[in-house]
């Protein structure tokens, strides 16, 4: 039996949203370089991560991973939140 290569992709953003059951929005910054003036700016996105148990806040660091589709808009999964680190 082979073995299935996770090539998901891993993306660190903030908690903008968490009013929906277990979904929580988060935003992902990323800076991009312009190709003929060379000046680098920022580019954002808000993915809908699935957030099991309603652990995240507003304002949280979190690491989404992405996973098979959970429901129309959503495709990531929370796997690591900052601020439980910081309480333990």
């Amino acid at each position: 039996m082979e073995k299935k290569i996770n090539n998901s992709k891993i993306l660190k953003g903030k908690v903008v949203s968490d009013k929906m059951k277990d979904t929580v929005v988060v935003l992902v910054e990323r800076y991009v370089k312009h190709p003929k003036y060379e000046k680098y700016f920022k580019k954002s996105k808000k993915f809908k991560a699935h957030d099991f148990g309603n652990k995240c806040k507003i304002g949280d660091n979190v690491v989404i991973r992405e996973s098979k589709p959970i429901s129309k808009t959503k495709s990531f999964v929370v796997i690591k939140n900052s601020s439980e680190e910081k309480i333990k």
